[in-house]
């Protein structure tokens, strides 16, 4: 849907919460499972998909219910797309790029190497052409893609040694998520897809050397800071990785307009409280992490300028072969190039200046 749309469904959904709608009083009731990628104790992340069902449940005066159900209760954290496509559940949250072993766009609804920060994919999504083309391409897999939350650029993740250059890539077993594997594998390392809530347990056993999740608030949470010393930053990879909420296809078409419109409204909502949260606790949290003995350390500019020109040669070569990605990142590629250029005069050189002054702020 255009923004219009999304401005005029918010407003229906507005009049449900106040409750002057009474025709929606009298729809059957709706009742829902989410399963999500995510392990509870997450509340932030996890936390985002509840955020979305105590809304609709309020819109729709308790006739439209969604039951959240952590990864793992009702299917594996990374088999919730094979849910909703099989409508064994109604719909998921989740990081798209889980996915990218299906088909690598997964991953350019989500983050890739390099791309959109968190503002600009709300941009491209909304007012670009992000959501009608990732909408096309999740039309083939039998889901309607909804946004549901970013966590803001992410840290580099935690790693059981330093990485001063390209030579301590070389064989690194990193959990990492999504895409960026693929990129991580030509530079040497050796990347590793596991859940959130079963990576301290393989960083402890040193079955990986590194691994990254999102950033300090859930980091600390996930205790990665009493088995990997080292804390880097930036999370190049992950600029503004935006997650999902996949409804399946038929299960959302039966909706009447006035839960579809709620359904809209309440993505919005969880959209944007997930990133009010990390941005609101980060601080606290990174504090903390330095004040237990974190080491932080910034990516090398010869680590960042390889996994650039990496990551580069990965989207020239999936163009050349993936119609899909070919079409869609063609269109991403554009917004990011004029988003940068305004960003240029605008945020950054604001933000290098407040920065520089944080001693007398």
């Amino acid at each position: 849907m255009d923004r219009r749309s999304l401005i005029k469904n918010a407003g229906i959904a507005g009049v449900l919460a106040a409750g002057v709608a009474p025709a929606v009083h009298a729809q059957a009731a709706v009742r829902w499972r989410l399963s999500s990628s995510f392990p509870k104790a997450l509340d932030t992340i996890f936390g985002a998909a509840e955020v979305f069902a105590k809304n609709v449940k309020a819109m729709s005066g308790g006739k439209f219910e969604i039951s959240v159900h952590a990864g793992g209760e009702i299917t594996p954290p990374f088999g919730v797309v094979d849910a909703v496509q099989q409508g064994s559940v109604e719909m998921a949250h989740t990081a798209p790029y889980y996915f990218f072993g299906k088909n690598e766009c997964f991953a350019l609804g989500c983050a890739i190497p390099f791309g959109l920060n968190s503002r600009q994919m709300t941009a491209w999504t909304y007012e670009g052409n992000g959501l009608k083309l990732m909408r096309e391409f999740y039309a083939k897999y039998g889901m309607i893609s909804f946004p549901g939350g970013n966590t803001g650029a992410q840290m580099g993740g935690w790693y059981r040694k330093e990485i001063k250059s390209m030579k301590d890539m070389k064989g690194l077993k990193m959990r990492i998520g999504g895409f960026a594997g693929r990129v991580l594998e030509r530079m040497g390392a050796v990347p590793q897809n596991i859940p959130g809530g079963e990576i301290y347990t393989a960083l402890e056993k040193g079955t990986i050397d590194a691994a990254e999740w999102v950033g300090p608030y859930d980091d600390l949470k996930l205790g990665f800071n009493k088995v990997a010393p080292f804390y880097y930053y930036p999370g190049w990879w992950e600029g503004g990785p935006q997650l999902d909420f996949f409804i399946n296809q038929k299960a959302y078409d039966a909706l009447s307009a006035e839960n579809k419109a709620i359904v809209e409204a309440a993505s919005a909502v969880a959209h944007v409280d997930m990133q009010a949260k990390y941005d609101a606790r980060n601080p606290g949290a990174l504090k903390e992490l330095v004040g237990k003995g974190t080491k932080l350390r910034p990516f090398s500019n010869d680590v960042l300028a390889a996994a650039f020109k990496t990551s580069n040669e990965v989207y020239a070569e999936l163009s050349a072969k993936n119609e899909d990605w070919k079409k869609i990142y063609a269109d991403y590629s554009k917004f990011r190039k004029d988003a940068n250029l305004w960003f240029q005069f605008t945020e950054a050189k604001f933000d290098s200046f407040m920065q520089s002054q944080q001693k007398s702020l």
